[in-house]
């Protein structure tokens, strides 16, 4: 903390502001009033007590004649203390960059925070003069990120007698507000700013580990697709060797051509083979030209469990897409699959196997249970959905967190569904003046997106070049839905390879994010025809990924009465988290406002309670917030009197670098702070520049207050006083 006390002598002196005027009229009135009081003491016959009253009446007149010469009483403060330079030097991570040359050619290269070593002695800065004080203090601190803004501020506003202030830093700030702001405070008191830049503003030679995408959880016996990107700042392409490993000692490698000055991205394919907890590790290999070798690794912990999704289908005429999406979702061992169809033939709604349900779930407690929807050719009306069951959908997506898949057909019933609130749902817009869709005797075909080419959900090879030509090569499609564009907020995957319109091609594949839930469109009824001649390798693959993206939130922690996630998914330090529970009350119904709480304990122990309200009224769902302070494992408790059960789980906070080494110095900011107080700013090698402009600073000038005594109060009352005095006197003696 920076912190001086002042204390002023003082020297004072009487003044005045005369004018010839004043001079003149003065003599006059004091001529006067002598000869006027010597007159009336001799008619007195020099009686003593007359005198005493023309004695205090000269004496008022002088005082008067002394008021109108305009009197000031003038006091000089000298500070004792002696005028402050405060120097500031940054002892934040960046300063452990090592980009400082060394003095000699066969020296090795220096970090920034060893480079102003020296500088720090308070003996270097006190050569600027014996009458002036020097205050040093840090900036930043050693495992936080840089703060600039603040401790010029508080120098400005703490230090009475400051004559200038000295930055010794790398520019490099990421936390306050900017410090032009306390420059411009500082320019308003006249003080400049000296900057002593250190660092270069190249950055290192570095191959950097920047991301590692492990998801929360994973299923046992399917493959997880762990991405990772690596960020190459040197100058040619390099071939690298990455390394996975996880905590049961399985190991992984993998091939990258890490491109020159920018971002490379690839994952691996990890199929576990055993439920339970894990820690992936990812780690590039050394190479001779990268500098900084911390960077290279990272570890995400992941739980491995069994899964079972429950999964409903809606259908009215069974097509071809329907009889291959049900044998797809039904051979899934993770999968539990209810179909239900509103078949025209059909005495009654349902169908004729033990995987179909006789009627729509009529209830929350019945619909809640399903992770993912498939809504077919269907809509509201007679023998179809009622205006019930589709507001009861719209609540599953948007309170429940369940996914939904929107295939349209060529009934046209999709139309019906617009005039409901699923019309909120829809990721696209449909031409009307085209119900059936579109048939053509040429097969249509998918063409990816920028998006889609990057989805989890489009992956149907490893690299992103060979799904690209698996996407290619799919077999046609021969009708496909009337969408006119995707709305606003929406992803578009993939959209027709042929057809456009005068918005662009054609969106096919479009997913988009309602309330807490996710959505898809899939505009064509030909993804069966994939199986041609691969049989089940990509179909089957397509809509497991569908599924399991979909549901993949609301089964973060699934107990017996209670759902729990959160997002995101992989929180950082001191990043924000929306924490939900879906609550089931003790009969079993969903939880209408009542009390749920969040107890969170974090790796150090720390405990906090996070109480989370009540949304969307009759759908059991409560949010809260939640801002981790320490980075690891955090344990998890939901609890609620009103439920049967309690549920526990954990989330993984991910120490956020908040400032790294071998990022390039900005010595720009420092430039900035000098030119804005009329300073100057000088590589660390100059600092004898900035020695001489700090000794050549004049002291400030000693502080003058001035009291106008001919119109003070104080003044005036002491001649109101002595008037009294001399009329009470003048009637004690006789005269009046």
């Amino acid at each position: 903390m920076i912190e001086t006390f002042l204390i002023a002598q003082t020297r004072s002196s009487l003044t005045f502001l005369p004018s010839s005027f004043s001079v003149l009229l003065s003599i006059v009135l004091i001529a006067i009033t002598s000869w006027a009081s010597f007159v009336s003491w001799r008619r007195s016959r020099f009686a003593i007590g007359v005198g005493v009253l023309e004695t205090l009446r000269l004496l008022i007149m002088l005082l008067i004649a002394v008021l109108l010469n305009q009197p000031e009483w003038e006091s000089q403060y000298q500070p004792e203390t002696e005028p402050t330079i405060a120097v500031l030097w940054d002892n934040s991570p960046s300063m452990r960059t090592q980009d400082v040359d060394a003095a000699s050619v066969d020296a090795q290269r220096q970090t920034r925070q060893r480079a102003i070593e020296g500088l720090k002695d308070e003996t270097v800065w006190q050569s600027v003069g014996e009458d002036r004080k020097v205050i040093m203090a840090p900036i930043g601190q050693p495992d936080r990120g840089t703060d600039l803004n603040s401790p010029i501020q508080k120098a400005a506003s703490e230090i009475g007698e400051l004559l200038g202030v000295v930055v010794i830093s790398d520019g490099d700030w990421n936390e306050g507000a900017s410090p032009a702001d306390g420059a411009l405070q500082l320019r308003m008191q006249n003080v400049p700013v000296y900057g002593v830049k250190v660092g270069s503003p190249q950055k290192l030679p570095d191959l950097e580990l920047v991301n590692l995408d492990v998801p929360t959880f994973a299923t046992l016996g399917k493959t997880v697709r762990i991405p990772f990107t690596i960020q190459s700042s040197l100058p040619r392409k390099v071939a690298a060797t990455v390394s996975l490993k996880s905590s049961n000692g399985e190991t992984m490698d993998r091939s990258v051509e890490i491109e020159p000055m920018s971002k490379t991205a690839d994952a691996f394919l990890w199929k576990p083979d055993g439920v339970g907890d894990y820690e992936i590790t990812v780690r590039l290999p050394d190479h001779p030209d990268d500098e900084i070798k911390s960077n290279n690794q990272r570890t995400s912990p992941i739980a491995i469990r069994r899964e079972r999704l429950r999964v409903l289908v809606i259908e009215s005429i069974p097509r071809w897409e329907y009889r291959y999406l049900r044998n797809a979702l039904s051979r899934d061992p993770g999968i539990d699959v209810a179909c239900l169809l509103f078949h025209p033939n059909l005495e009654s709604t349902g169908g004729g196997s033990t995987d179909y349900i006789k009627t729509f779930p009529e209830t929350i407690e019945e619909l809640s249970p399903f992770d993912v929807v498939f809504l077919g050719d269907v809509g509201v009306g007679e023998d179809q959905l009622t205006q019930k069951q589709a507001d009861l959908l719209k609540g599953l997506v948007q309170f429940q967190a369940s996914g939904l898949v929107l295939m349209p057909g060529w009934q046209g019933h999709q139309f019906d569904l617009l005039e409901t609130e699923l019309n909120q749902l829809y990721p696209v817009d449909l031409d009307s003046l085209q119900p059936e869709g579109w048939g053509a005797a040429d097969a249509g075909h998918f063409q990816l997106s920028e998006s889609g080419r990057r989805s989890l959900l489009t992956k149907l090879a490893d690299t992103q070049e060979e799904n690209a030509q698996v996407w290619e090569g799919l077999p046609g499609f021969q009708w496909f839905a009337p969408v006119v564009r995707s709305r606003p907020g929406t992803e578009t995957l993939a959209v027709h390879g042929e057809v456009s319109n005068q918005y662009g091609r054609l969106p096919l594949l479009v997913t988009r994010t309602f309330g807490a839930g996710k959505v898809l469109f899939m505009g064509t009824d030909g993804a069966w025809r994939w199986r041609k001649g691969v049989e089940d390798k990509y179909h089957y693959r397509f809509w497991g990924q569908v599924v399991r993206w979909m549901a993949y939130q609301r089964n973060m922690a699934r107990g017996d009465s209670m759902r729990f996630y959160y997002s995101p998914d992989q929180p950082s330090r001191r990043q924000t988290m929306s924490l939900t529970a879906h609550v089931i009350s003790e009969s079993g119904e969903p939880l209408e406002n009542g009390n749920v709480v969040a107890r969170i304990e974090s790796p150090t122990g720390t405990v906090e309670t996070v109480r989370l309200t009540a949304q969307g009224d009759q759908w059991g769902v409560y949010r809260g917030t939640f801002v981790p302070e320490d980075p690891g494992r955090h344990e998890v408790m939901v609890t609620s009197p009103e439920s049967p059960s309690d549920l526990q789980t954990n989330f993984f906070v991910q120490g956020q670098v908040v400032e790294t080494i071998g990022q390039p110095a900005r010595p720009e900011v420092l430039d900035e702070l000098a030119t804005l107080t009329g300073g100057l700013s000088v590589r660390v090698d100059q600092v004898d520049q900035i020695l001489d402009r700090l000794a050549e600073l004049p002291l400030p000038p000693p502080e003058i207050r001035r009291v106008q005594l001919w119109c003070n109060p104080v003044t005036m009352a002491v001649l109101l006083v002595a008037l009294g005095l001399f009329w009470v006197g003048r009637k004690i003696v006789g005269l009046i």
